[in-house]
């Protein structure tokens, strides 16, 4: 089955392609589930075997793996649910390629790749695997590393930026913010996101979304929390400095707003997970007329809403914005709904006729997804990234 069997775009038909292809999405899902309680040891197996396979990928990967597992499992996860969406696949798929050329990740790595992807899923499948569903894994690959070594060639651009940090300012004990300069503008778009490389941490790269719309001298503003067992959050706001070089690879995400549609927007921003919501609400007040945007923004305390009288001042001269702070452990608080984002978002309204956009933690976004949904919110105008958070 060729790749444009798969994820040609167009209205599904009932011959035999079509029939292929949902057979293909529902042996995956239904092997997948019986994989995914095993996530951690499936990303474990995968490695060993790649490196098996292909010794000189090894030094392609920092020495500790623990993140670089978790990332590929979220994007196993992310395919897996858009499977029978080609038109948010291809362009995933796409970015994805494009962003591996900073590992150095060359079209001979991608069938070591494969074998050991296959190898893993069939070793934690269980009795689910048989022989239709390796080919429906085998024909899903290739698509993918299609798509990916494709896009990859086609790249004419640098395979990562190089930068310098010319600021870096602590707003508390575990947020930063930190401006770097890129040597030559990155071309990314408000909302998008990109992998770093610091200094402190080689080879261990972090996934940033720019906090503001591109600027003229290309300069990138990043809001970076510490979180927890994170190795690079917590050496950019501990120890990064004004002249630190930085690598930044090439742009992806999907979070945008339609000024052209006739749907109002709704903003679903957790603690730093603000930063693409920002980029995009300074990109639009540069525009008289804009769609109605609801923000809420979220935080434990009031101290995790850094940004909030920043976003306030912004909306005072936008009628257009409207911004609710929410906080879900500070009653004394005053002038912030109480409660989770989720449920907070829920009391509102189902949101039905708005377009959705949600960032912040993994948890935060299963939450807040996983409670539209119930509320009414129709899946497909729901937007979220898949990497905002290590």
């Amino acid at each position: 089955m060729t790749a444009n069997a798969v994820l040609s775009p167009g209205p599904p038909r009932p011959d035999e392609t079509q029939t292929g292809v949902s057979t293909m999405v529902r042996l995956i899902r239904e092997s997948w589930a019986a994989v995914e309680p095993h996530s951690e040891e499936v990303g474990k197996f995968f490695y060993g075997m790649l490196f098996s396979l292909a010794p000189a990928t090894r030094e392609l990967f920092p020495v500790n793996m623990e993140v670089q597992r978790s990332r590929l499992l979220r994007a196993l996860v992310h395919v897996i649910q858009m499977v029978d969406r080609p038109d948010d696949l291809l362009p995933f798929l796409h970015q994805l390629g494009r962003d591996h050329r900073k590992f150095g990740v060359v079209a001979d790595h991608y069938e070591a790749l494969g074998t050991a992807l296959l190898a893993a899923v069939k070793k934690y499948a269980g009795d689910t695997w048989t022989d239709e569903v390796e080919r429906a894994w085998a024909e899903a690959y290739t698509v993918m590393a299609s798509a990916m070594t494709e896009a990859a060639a086609a790249d004419e651009g640098p395979a990562w930026y190089n930068g310098e940090v010319v600021e870096h300012e602590r707003l508390g004990w575990d947020v930063a913010v930190v401006r770097v300069r890129p040597e030559h503008p990155v071309p990314y778009q408000a909302g998008q996101y990109v992998s770093v490389e610091v200094p402190q941490r080689p080879r261990l790269w972090r996934y940033l979304t720019p906090a503001n719309a591109p600027a003229e001298d290309g300069t990138l503003e990043f809001h970076i929390r510490k979180v927890d067992e994170g190795w690079v959050s917590r050496a950019i706001v501990g120890h990064a400095r004004a002249g630190d070089q930085w690598r930044i690879g090439a742009p992806m995400g999907r979070l945008t707003v339609d000024r052209s549609s006739e749907r109002d927007v709704l903003m679903v921003a957790g603690g730093t997970g603000l930063a693409p919501m920002r980029a995009i609400v300074e990109e639009l007040a540069q525009y008289g007329k804009n769609p109605n945007v609801h923000l809420f923004y979220g935080g434990r305390t009031r101290d995790d809403l850094y940004d909030l009288e920043n976003l306030q001042q912004v909306a005072m001269s936008n009628p257009w914005l409207t911004v609710t702070p929410v906080l879900d452990n500070d009653p004394g608080a005053v002038g912030a709904e109480q409660g989770t984002l989720a449920d907070v978002v829920a009391r509102h309204g189902t949101w039905a006729e708005r377009d959705v956009m949600v960032s912040g933690s993994p948890s935060m976004i299963r939450a807040t997804v996983s409670r539209m949904l119930v509320a009414g919110t129709p899946l497909e105008r729901i937007q979220y990234d898949p990497f905002t958070l290590d």
